[in-house]
């Protein structure tokens, strides 16, 4: 892999150090800080809609400016929201911790590129690892960033968690140092008459890539949202809902350095259709009880699953497109991904205290059936095309 690889690979754990950051907090903060306690995951939804709303923006700015303006935009907008968020703990302002999640999920939002910017920078043989290899930066933050929450909560004493955000806003200052080094690609090249938005949307291929990207995040972040709310109403600490978030981002990201040459071995389609099993596996274990072990194997499956699901779409995407569309349609596909993150982080909350924690693990069993079908249909019919080429 080349450096620039490697650097992408530090920017993406750097921000998720954040990302796991705020998923072991959110709920609890929410939940603290809330007048009503369905309210407790809104926050979070805040910023995955600013997750989705980033996307188009983003877009723009890497298609005119090119990938570093547009990564250093989103690295300032981590460093406001630490410190928004800060500020917001520090006044006990549950409104002023929503308005934070806005350039967080700005933050989120445009960091999602880096795996497209890998791809970018890799040779074509090699994009799946890339794109594998940038995703699994994430192992880092996941051993780290959990125990930062737990070694940072009490560091303002008696405000729980001020001392965690002020901390956070070191890294997105190392990010941008970062940035400054790295050799990213170039804005794509301009076409005279660009195709329009509509027709990539429109073509099987994206559609398939899309749904399935969307229902791998959705089922991941209905599930993990709600998990520290589920252990607190079973009598667990904070530090055991932050080991079990912990123990869920290892599983999301660990699996990215085998994930590219599984790709490569067998096919993203494959590898997809074995993250949605995974899922759905992981929804049946809540059945097995409130056990601490159970959380960690549920939690566990979801961040496997998710990884398989999510890594093989965005490989499925990488084909959908022509060169000087590609930030069009990855900008598209992550407004639909992150709009229906959007939804499961608002629904995760209502649904854990009104309908239950089975009923919201059973919530995402009808999507993977849908995704997993689609993409059996699409094996289908390029197998039909292939033998009718032939």
């Amino acid at each position: 892999m080349t450096p620039s690889v490697w650097l992408l690979f530090f920017c993406q754990a750097l921000t998720n150090l954040a990302i796991i950051g705020q998923a072991a907090m959110s709920a609890l903060i929410g939940y603290s800080l809330a007048p009503d306690k369905a309210l407790a995951t809104v926050p979070y939804a805040v910023q995955m809609a600013a997750m989705m709303s980033a996307s188009i923006p983003a877009g723009a700015v890497f298609a005119r400016l090119g990938r570093r303006p547009g990564f250093l935009l989103g690295a300032g907008s981590a460093l406001a929201a630490s410190l928004v968020f800060a500020v917001a703990v520090w006044r006990g302002d549950f409104v002023l911790y929503c308005v934070g999640s806005v350039p967080a999920g700005l933050a989120f939002g445009i960091a999602q590129h880096y795996r497209f910017a890998a791809a970018e920078v890799a040779a074509p043989h090699a994009r799946p690892r890339a794109i594998a290899l940038v995703m699994a930066g994430g192992i880092l933050a996941a051993i780290v960033g959990p125990e930062l929450v737990k070694d940072t909560k009490a560091l303002a004493a008696p405000l729980l968690f001020l001392g965690t955000y002020l901390v956070l806003a070191i890294p997105p200052l190392v990010t941008m140092l970062l940035l400054s080094v790295a050799r990213l690609p170039p804005p794509p090249p301009r076409v005279a008459a660009p195709t329009p938005l509509a027709a990539i949307i429109a073509r099987p291929d994206f559609l398939v890539a899309a749904i399935a990207g969307l229902v791998a995040y959705g089922s991941m972040n209905l599930i993990m949202t709600s998990t520290p709310l589920q252990m607190m109403a079973c009598g667990y600490g904070v530090n055991d809902a932050v080991n079990v978030i912990r123990w869920h981002s290892i599983a999301m990201y660990a699996p990215g350095f085998i994930t590219g040459p599984l790709i490569a071995r067998y096919g993203a389609r494959p590898v997809v259709t074995a993250g949605g099993v995974l899922i759905l596996l992981c929804a049946m274990t809540a059945w097995a009880g409130n056990g601490y072990d159970v959380f960690v194997v549920e939690l566990v499956l979801l961040g496997v699953g998710w990884n398989f699901m999510f890594v093989g779409a965005t490989a499925l995407l990488s084909l959908a497109h022509a060169p000087e569309e590609r930030v069009r349609a990855q900008a598209a596909n992550d407004f639909l991904v992150f709009g229906t993150v959007t939804c499961t982080a608002l629904l995760s909350g209502v649904l854990h205290r009104y309908a239950g924690w089975l009923t919201l693990n059973a919530g995402v069993m009808p999507g993977v059936a849908v995704a997993l079908a689609l993409v059996a249909w699409q094996r289908a019919r390029s197998r039909t095309a292939r033998l009718a080429f032939e």
